[in-house]
């Protein structure tokens, strides 16, 4: 039988690159007792590069985020990483698969342990995850301090907690976290949107410095075209759709514009 197009295209793929750091198919994802918030949407990001998802808020694409984070199991569809196929979501997938994404959330104060000071904040999957001795304070300082001045955070905010900082440093400490563990694929779910303009340049460069160090992929999500235009060299709309009370939400046409920088 021939191939269709996009077997053919993805078979061209394979033989002459990386497999895709993210590859989202057929995406249904929602919450008990509701409509579906996304319905049949699918997204790649190729190894290496910048893609950013554009959509008003309440359109469904951080809850999209969440599933290619692997914080959210969808109720259809599939989702690979670099090529493998994703079989459990949170603690439950594989550590391999866990450790290769970094996730910023939109709201700092909701993503950080109000216990925890700065530095903790930034070692906290290194510890988790038994990279370092959880006591050993000292290998964790060798990690944690290099990742807390590219963010712009300086060593006397390391000993504060939350509560002691603005949400700019807390943001910053939050990037670093999700760097920590030197990713491959970093999404950021609406990181910026409750920043200025300066702790914004200082964060996008910081992303922008670790991948081109490392080659990890971004997923950046936001509603700000300008910013993400200038950030990413494909954009992809996701349009809010208009939802019957009777039904779910139809499946968004993902509309792709690329941007040659």
């Amino acid at each position: 039988m021939p191939s269709t197009p996009e077997a053919s295209g993805s078979a061209v793929q394979r033989e002459k690159g990386p497999a895709p750091a993210l590859e989202l198919r057929s995406i249904t994802a929602g919450y008990p007792g509701r409509p579906p918030v996304v319905r049949d949407v699918s997204l790649t990001v190729p190894a290496g590069e910048s893609v950013a998802l554009l959509g008003p808020s309440g359109c469904g694409k951080s809850t999209l985020a969440r599933v290619a984070a692997l914080l959210h199991r969808p109720d259809a569809g599939s989702v690979s990483l670099h090529g493998a196929p994703v079989t459990g979501w949170r603690y439950r997938a594989p550590r391999a698969q866990r450790t290769s994404i970094g996730f910023v959330f939109q709201q700092p104060r909701t993503a950080a342990d109000p216990r925890l000071t700065l530095a903790d904040l930034i070692a906290e999957p290194l510890r988790a995850t038994r990279a370092v001795p959880r006591r050993d304070r000292a290998a964790a300082d060798e990690h944690v301090r290099p990742l807390a001045a590219s963010v712009g955070l300086t060593g006397d905010l390391l000993t504060r907690r939350p509560h002691e900082v603005s949400d700019g440093q807390l943001q910053r400490a939050c990037l670093a976290r999700a760097l920590v563990l030197r990713p491959s694929l970093l999404i950021c779910d609406e990181m910026t949107a409750m920043l200025d303009a300066s702790t914004t340049a200082t964060l996008v460069n910081a992303v922008e410095s670790y991948r081109a160090e490392t080659g990890a992929a971004l997923l950046a999500i936001g509603h700000d075209r300008p910013l993400l235009t200038r950030w990413c060299a494909r954009l992809v709309d996701y349009p809010a759709l208009p939802v019957p009370a009777s039904a779910g939400p139809r499946p968004p046409s993902l509309r792709e514009t690329a941007h040659h920088h």
